[in-house]
This record gives C-alpha cells, structure tokens and sequence, in this order.
C-alpha cells in the first residue's frame, strides 16, 4: 500500500527522467560524441598544457652530457628488439643485440636527448617527425619501444646502483614519455577559454547525481519507509 501518493509519484517522475536524460546522454548529441566522450576530451584538452614537463626533465639531463655508458634493456621480442637498435642508433650509440637482449653503448646525454626530441615532437602532435622522417614505423609504437626500453634500463641501474642514473631514466618515461603517448592528437587549451563549460559539466554533475538521490528518496518514503532513530 503506497502511503503518499503524491510524493511516491513525484519520485517516480524524477525516476523515469532521470534515465530518460541518461538515455540522451549517452547518445552522439554533443558534436558527435556522447556526453561521457565529449566531456573526457575537454578535460584531456585543459589537462594537457599542464602535463608538459619536457623542459624541466631536460635541464636534469643534462649534465649527463658526454658520459658514457654501457647497460642493456630487455625487448618483448625480437622484432621490438630490432625497433630498438634503430631508436638507440639515432642517438650514436652502438648497439648489439642478442636474443631479446638489447646491449648499448653510447653517450648517455645524447640518448636521453633523442628519447626527449620524439616525445617532444610526439606531445606537439607531430608524430611525422618521428614516423615518416626518423624511424619509419608508427610513432605510438616509437613512444612504447621506448617506454619499454626506459622501464628495463631504470631496472638495469637500480640493480648496478647507479641509483641517480636510474632516476632520470624513470622520469623520462613518467614524465615525458607517458603524457606525450597520452595526449597524442589531442589540441591543448586553456582552461580560461573553456571556463563556463567546466563549470556547467561540475554543476550538472552535482544536480544529476542529487536528481537520483532524490527520486529513491520520494518513492521509498511514499512508499512508507522511513529511517527512524
């Protein structure tokens, strides 16, 4: 038996909109795209010029510049291994390469500027730089080769305990590799430009979510039930 129909109603109708708007959110309406897309690629957009840590990162490689260094780097495969020698090649080291063992040997400051050179051009949405004009192959999977090839040097120096070599290797590839593979193609803008949308999404996002709250609210205690202490 319903207590209150009056009140059980109007949680109904709050119910039912509520997963009728859901319906239309989730529908290409917003420039082609659903609301859940439409609103990740804003944040992405706004997210981005704050993620870009290639200078900072760059200037604590330096000094690293004319030190030589002999480590080896782990590959998925033979293939990934091949990838590699050309990655590490462009920066003049030499490289051997057994199995999926992949030995360098190199000045260690010009290999971190190679590796900053691609994610630069890779965050600046040039990814030609680094396909067409340098490697000759995808430049996502340039961006995961050496991602892979940093995770296993900064492993190699950890266990050597060359601890502060392998510092800068974990920062290259948390720091400029990753953001540079994660914004790829996406145009960075200022929050200032979309402040009224930011707004709006965070005001909706509190009225939709209370909007639900509400509408069990209503039925339950229309229905009759209430918390009591």
């Amino acid at each position: 038996m319903i207590a209150d129909k009056k009140e059980f109603g109007l949680g109904v109708v709050l119910f039912i909109s509520f997963w009728a708007i859901f319906a239309v959110l989730l529908s290409p309406v917003f420039e082609g795209k659903n609301l859940l897309d439409y609103m990740d690629n804003l944040y992405n957009t706004i997210s981005k010029k704050s993620s870009y840590y290639i200078p900072a990162v760059k200037k604590k490689a330096e000094p690293f510049m004319g030190q030589q260094i002999e480590f080896s780097v782990q590959a998925k495969d033979g293939k990934q291994a091949e990838r590699m020698t050309k990655l590490f090649q462009a920066a003049q080291a030499t490289v051997t390469v057994e199995g999926n063992n992949v030995k360098i040997s190199g000045d260690m400051g010009k290999i971190f500027d190679n590796v900053l050179v691609d994610a630069d051009a890779m965050f600046n949405n040039n990814g030609q730089a680094i396909n067409q004009n340098k490697y000759g192959y995808d430049e996502k999977q340039v961006m995961y080769d050496w991602w892979t090839a940093m995770k296993s040097a900064e492993t190699n120096m950890n266990k050597s305990g060359r601890f502060k070599e392998g510092k800068v290797f974990y920062q290259i590839m948390t720091k400029t590799i990753e953001p540079a593979y994660n914004y790829y193609g996406i145009v960075a803008t200022d929050i200032k430009e979309k402040v009224v949308m930011v707004v709006v999404s965070l005001a909706g996002y509190v009225i939709y979510t209370m909007w639900y709250g509400f509408a069990i609210l209503f039925m339950f205690e229309g229905w009759g039930l209430k918390l009591e202490h």
